[in-house]
């Protein structure tokens, strides 16, 4: 009887979140969850349905997980069509030149007149008739990943944070349509509830987070969760953050974007205002406990988290963000709205990402439910990958020694040549060269371009093509794409050849909060680092002692200075150094 009692309330549980789950379909259903829905969590979680046997699992996969970074190669981007659909018809038109659309959607023909009707045609364009309630796919939507770094693509479906259980399904249905197996988060002891918005990674382990994380999966300890990620999805190293005190969803993407390995755009708000203190105490906590993947600081690009009217999100304003932006193969699209900062913003990633399509959407019919592009996105990556990763060459004083290039470049099928291309104008062909296998370093490549005069811009990129016949290049655009870097006058250095101390980089510059003087260390040297004003005065040591061989990074507050022009000085017994930098 008391079984009989159980079942009958279970069943009522799940008839009246299968009523309610109706009555939301395909709603514009906020961002943030409601009281009513907060409710409902409790008996969604408990009711969850799991799949069972075949390409579904409740375990993790039994090879190593590599988690795909964003800026890897998409096969294609999903899409929930229910709200803001003029946002989505211009996401459609700049992502199906890049890869085919998958829209979910129940109705085909509503979604193709409307496409038609404003000049978008359906080529590479499916509509999968799959149970969804919102617009929110970045949330809910499928995770792509690789074993053993590039040999199955595989799904990845965490239990959504929203009672929302045909949003929470829909990861199954677009597996199926994409044929890849599923692993699923949704069985003890590796059940996790996590949301898209509030997660990014570099496609070498390393992924971010906001402490909602913790926050929402309170039966778990946080070495649990980072088991769980390390299993699912190969995250190895899962950096969490404070919660921002003016986001109410407290996801990344709305003040944050990796851009590659080693590259942060961070929002900025102006001093002192909104969650402006608190985005700049976590970044200042990454600098100070977490290198890139390549060993070396994380580079910060600075991009305006602009006013609504003279409102931020503290004074009722909408939550304006750029950096809640989404990869798709060779372009990128950034949300705008219709404000003088939206050419500021564009231009940064233009800047960021030479030879990248930057496309601006407006997004104000979107951001008053707090998201844009990002969140009403996901990727799903190639099936059949060539991964490439290469950190771009610094900025050198060298003028006599031909400058290594080493990229990682991975396939199933193995790498049958690797090129490096080069060229010191923008107008003429690119030079090439062929890079070769590495002793001792599996799968990583180098070859060198020949050393160039002071003054010299250098542009370059790689390619591999596999055994297979598979071709890739990174920068993913290039031969429009790029990555460069300069060949410095030795302005301020007695005798370069025996030069101690190279500057490699200030940056961010101009700058107004933490910012990073990158130093190229060539023998053990006192040294010191100083800030001086324009009458050479100095107002302040960055750092002064000993110095071993190697790269060395040094960090300054400019928010602590005055507005103005200032020098970098770095000083050895025998050398001096300056670089001017701008604080604004």
């Amino acid at each position: 009887m008391l079984f009989t009692m159980k079942l009958r309330a279970s069943l009522l549980i799940v008839l009246l979140t299968f009523f309610y789950v109706l009555a939301q379909a395909q709603q514009d259903l906020p961002h943030v969850m409601g009281e009513s829905e907060k409710n409902l969590m409790p008996s969604y979680l408990q009711n969850r349905v799991s799949p069972g046997t075949g390409t579904f699992s409740v375990l993790p996969p039994t090879s190593p997980v590599r988690t795909i970074a964003e800026w890897e190669e998409l096969q294609g981007l999903v899409i929930g069509w229910v709200s803001y659909t003029s946002m989505l018809r211009e996401i459609v038109r700049a992502a199906k030149q890049e890869c085919r659309v998958y829209i979910l959607s129940p109705n085909a023909q509503t979604v193709f007149n409307y496409l038609a009707a404003g000049g978008v045609d359906t080529v590479n364009v499916t509509v999968l008739n799959i149970p969804f309630n919102s617009v929110w796919s970045r949330d809910y939507g499928p995770w792509s990943a690789y074993t053993n770094n590039v040999d199955t693509l595989i799904t990845i479906d965490w239990t959504y944070n929203r009672p929302r259980p045909a949003d929470d399904a829909s990861p199954v249905g677009i597996a199926t349509a994409i044929n890849t197996p599923i692993y699923q988060t949704t069985t003890a002891p590796n059940d996790l509830i996590h949301t898209g918005g509030n997660f990014m990674c570099d496609g070498f382990g390393t992924g971010f987070s906001s402490n909602l994380i913790l926050n929402e999966n309170p039966t778990h300890t946080e070495s649990e969760i980072d088991t769980i990620m390390s299993k699912f999805m190969g995250i190895k190293r899962y950096i969490k953050m404070p919660i921002l005190p003016y986001d109410a969803i407290h996801h990344i993407d709305m003040h944050m974007k990796l851009i590659n390995e080693e590259t942060l755009v961070m929002g900025q708000y102006p001093l002192g205002v909104a969650d402006g203190p608190q985005i700049e105490a976590n970044l200042q906590y990454i600098l100070a406990n977490h290198n890139s993947v390549y060993g070396t600081p994380y580079k910060v690009i600075r991009i305006p988290m602009p006013d609504d009217n003279g409102a931020y999100p503290n004074t009722n304003g909408d939550y304006f963000t750029y950096t809640n932006s989404s990869f798709i193969n060779k372009t990128l699209i950034v949300p705008t709205y219709n404000i003088p900062e939206d050419s500021v913003a564009l231009n940064i990633y233009r800047q960021a990402l030479p030879g990248y399509t930057v496309t601006g959407i407006n997004s104000t019919a979107s951001i008053g439910a707090l998201g844009a592009l990002h969140c009403i996105t996901k990727e799903l990556g190639t099936a059949d990958p060539l991964l490439i990763s290469h950190q771009q060459l610094s900025d050198t004083y060298n003028t006599a020694s031909p400058y290594q290039v080493i990229a990682l470049m991975q396939h199933r099928t193995g790498i049958q040549t690797a090129t490096l291309f080069y060229r010191t104008d923008t107008v003429m062909p690119y030079l090439q060269v062929s890079m070769m296998p590495m002793i001792g370093n599996p799968g990583y490549f180098a070859g060198p371009i020949p050393p160039q005069p002071a003054g010299t811009r250098i542009y370059y990129y790689v390619s591999a093509t596999a055994v297979s016949g598979k071709q890739q290049v990174r920068p993913l655009p290039a031969p429009a794409a790029y990555f460069y870097f300069n060949v410095l006058n030795n302005v301020g250095i007695a005798e370069a050849n025996n030069a101690q101390v190279f500057v490699e980089d200030v940056f961010p510059n101009p700058a107004s909060a933490i910012t990073c003087i990158a130093l190229k260390i060539a023998s053990q040297t006192s040294l010191t680092v100083s800030l001086t004003d324009i009458l050479g005065k100095n107002v302040k040591t960055v750092f002064k002692g000993e110095s071993l061989p190697g790269d060395k990074k040094v960090f300054f507050n400019a928010s602590e200075l005055s507005v103005g022009i200032y020098a970098v000085r770095i000083e050895t017994a025998s050398q001096t150094v300056t670089r001017k930098i701008v604080i604004k």
